[in-house]
């Protein structure tokens, strides 16, 4: 059955791969963030996890490549490993319900290592099916044209490569989107185990869809697995080099010649073909590496930013959009502008010299991520370090306020309603505080906590002059975009807040409430009730729209005619570089992945034996293994406490690699299978006619006898 020239079959196949490309880059766009936030390990943790979880799964495909061709088939392959993969996906869906474990249902788990075990068991599943699947189903489809398909096989891999990329769009679009809801039985959380579930159930589908066309496929037996074939020649060829060490034995050209004595001559022109690809791809790790920290390290930068686009609310792990659309609009155009117009100019643009100018592009791109890790790095807050406090004035009164430290600090005099920034100093010159404000004085002896923060509130009243050292619990800026408020109380009596849902309960006059996060890009109503023995007041004002990833304390001054009259101290500055910033570094690096990622899987085709592709596509894949395990020695090895010198440590390196690179292209000479091939044949042809003729010869002679 066929439909527009094409077998039918390849619609499932599609349908296939467009359901598991969803299913496997929802799950990893929000899995840094999962790691973060849910399972609470830190950056450095969470991007080291991250990229072992990538390596393997660009390393399991090469076992599924040898249980394809020597043991169960392709189709079997598939169906088995994708029932794996489905369990996998469940596995981890189930491992970030909240409720599993949370008995005092506070919010967040009691056990997390129930979480992080069953976590790491959906994860090696996942890598074992996503890796398994990978080299079968694209040669699956392949098998299923005819010999004389040739051209509808070629569109087929196009439409393959583009349902992978609308998979992998529409999914690092939704799951995040997802992954933002709030919800859960006893507590609202962020919503990880829909976001984790849909992939989940699309595999499922994936599944049943590739079932449903078992009768249609054309199904090769097993062949025997070339890798097999390759590695005992190599070995054979070692071991008999060795064996024939001594000067009596006359060289060989190429040392793989060693292995004539027991394998044809054609697998050994082939091997030597496959050879001096493999050894171009030892410099390739390197642009892996700098790649997918996309998913990782570029998707925390980004969770520092400002992620406010007018109407709509960015999340972090949304920016890796950017990759996908750009690559379903650059690969055309590329293709049908920029490298024609390259050809106009006389310049022969060899794939080699592609592939050398995206590693350098890479590079820029990692360029351009420091730029803006600077950037944001001035605008995060300096919290104390050991040894050291810091202290934030706040008059709360109606006339001006002098503190003095002691005689090595300069005094510090605050206006009426007014306050200072956070100012830091030795904890240990810090013992007292003077205060002086209109004709009353107080001092305060309070031992400052070193490492932290405080507030120090003072109010002159008619009756005297009160202050409270307030100790500021907060040591980091809030994460994802979230904002931390507290009030601190201005009425001479108690008073109730409440700010949208949230109440603060009861605050006491000049005392703090606790901190409370609040969804960043918003405003809310607050609201304030104060009991006197009179009677009962209530007013309320809405607030500024809030920043994202900032702290303040808003002072509840007074209920006037207006309204609730309320003053705001920015205690942690917001997010203010904006996540379009980041849109250079991936447009740079889309562009690095066009001219590098299609070219060298088309380069590497072009220069070996139609049967050593399996072959190439491992040694290709297993060139982004490597490059996440680079990541994992860099990041670990490089004790760089600023991320944006680890930025320019890839660059660099990824830099000298591109040099490397480029020296041995220059050296390298391109070959064209189909003629070696070509020459084989004749050769053999010449034996054979060669033998026939001995024989011929020897009858001849025979029959004199």
């Amino acid at each position: 059955p066929g439909c527009f020239g094409y077998p039918l079959s390849i619609f499932f196949i599609v349908i296939n791969e467009f359901c598991e490309r969803f299913s496997y880059y929802g799950m990893r766009a929000v899995l840094v963030l999962y790691f973060k936030y849910f399972l609470q390990w830190d950056d450095n943790l969470s991007t080291a996890i991250y990229h072992t979880f990538v390596a393997l799964c660009y390393l399991t495909p090469i076992l599924g490549a040898l249980i394809a061709d020597s043991w169960l088939g392709k189709f079997k392959t598939i169906v088995y490993l994708s029932i794996v993969y489905t369990i996998g996906q469940a596995v981890i869906s189930v491992s970030s319900i909240n409720d599993l474990t949370d008995h005092n249902h506070n919010g967040s788990p009691d056990n997390i290592s129930v979480h992080i075990a069953l976590s790491m068991i959906g994860l090696i599943l996942i890598a074992l099916g996503t890796g398994g699947i990978k080299p079968c189903v694209s040669a699956f489809g392949g098998d299923q044209f005819d010999d004389d398909q040739e051209k509808q096989r070629t569109r087929f891999f196009s439409i393959f490569y583009l349902s992978i990329n609308a998979g992998s769009l529409l999914s690092t679009i939704i799951t995040p989107i997802l992954r933002a809801q709030e919800c859960g039985i006893h507590s609202k959380q962020r919503c990880y185990p829909l976001a984790f579930g849909v992939p989940a159930a699309l595999m499922a589908v994936a599944l049943v869809v590739f079932i449903a066309g078992s009768g249609m496929y054309k199904k090769v037996k097993p062949q025997g697995n070339i890798m097999i074939q390759v590695s005992k020649c190599i070995a054979f060829a070692i071991k008999n080099r060795f064996r024939h060490r001594s000067k009596q034995y006359p060289k060989r050209e190429h040392w793989l010649d060693w292995a004539s004595e027991k394998y044809d001559k054609r697998l050994i022109a082939q091997i030597k073909m496959v050879l001096k690809v493999l050894f171009l791809y030892i410099p390739l790790p390197m642009f892996w590496a700098l790649f997918d920290q996309q998913g990782s390290r570029w998707t925390l930068q980004a969770t520092t930013m400002d992620g406010n686009f007018v109407a709509i609310q960015i999340q972090p792990d949304q920016m890796q959009t950017v990759n996908p659309i750009l690559i379903v609009i650059m690969v055309p155009v590329v293709d049908t502008v920029v490298y024609p117009l390259i050809k106009k100019c006389k310049i022969n643009f060899t794939p080699l010299r592609k592939i050398t100018v995206g590693m350098f592009l890479a590079s820029l791109a990692f360029v351009a991520a420091a730029l803006v890790q600077v950037q944001i790095d001035k605008t995060l807050p300096v919290f104390p370090a050991a040894g050291q406090s810091q202290i934030k004035i706040m008059n709360l009164g109606t006339a001006d306020a002098t503190v003095s430290f002691g005689s090595s600090i300069q005094n510090v005099t605050v206006m009426p309603r007014q306050s200072t920034g956070y100012m830091t100093y030795k904890t240990s010159q810090l013992q007292s505080l003077n205060i002086a404000s209109g004709n009353k004085s107080a001092t305060v002896r309070d031992n400052l906590i070193e490492g932290n923060r405080h507030t120090l509130g003072v109010k002159s009243t008619v009756t005297g002059l009160y202050a409270t050292l307030l100790f500021d619990n907060v040591t980091s800026k809030p994460e994802e975009g979230n904002n931390l408020i507290r009030f601190i109380n201005n009425f001479p009596n108690a008073v109730n807040v409440t700010m949208g849902d949230t109440s603060f309960g009861t605050v006491m006059p000049i005392f703090a409430s606790n901190y409370r996060l609040f969804p960043g890009g918003q405003k809310h109503n607050i609201t304030v009730q104060s009991r006197t023995s009179q009677q009962v007041m209530s007013c309320s004002v809405t607030s500024k729209a809030l920043g994202f990833g900032s702290a303040y304390t808003i002072v509840l001054n007074e209920c006037s005619k207006d309204g609730l009259n309320v003053t705001y101290s920015e205690d942690i500055p917001p997010n203010t570089v904006h996540m379009a910033w980041q849109i250079p570094q991936y447009f740079i690096l889309t562009c690095a992945e066009v001219v590098f990622s299609v070219t060298g899987l088309e380069f590497s085709y072009s220069q070996a034996p139609s049967n050593m592709k399996a072959l190439l596509q491992a040694g290709w894949l297993l060139t982004v293994a490597v490059g996440n395990i680079i990541v994992l020695i860099v990041a670990g090895a490089s004790k760089l406490s600023e991320q944006w010198a680890e930025y320019v440590l890839f660059a660099a390196l990824l830099l000298a690699v591109c040099i490397i690179f480029a020296i041995m292209a220059y050296f390298y000479t391109y070959v064209d299978p189909n003629e070696i091939e070509a020459q084989l044949d004749e050769e053999e042809k010449k034996e054979v006619e060669k033998k026939q003729e001995e024989y011929e010869k020897q009858a001849e002679a025979d029959s004199q006898m």
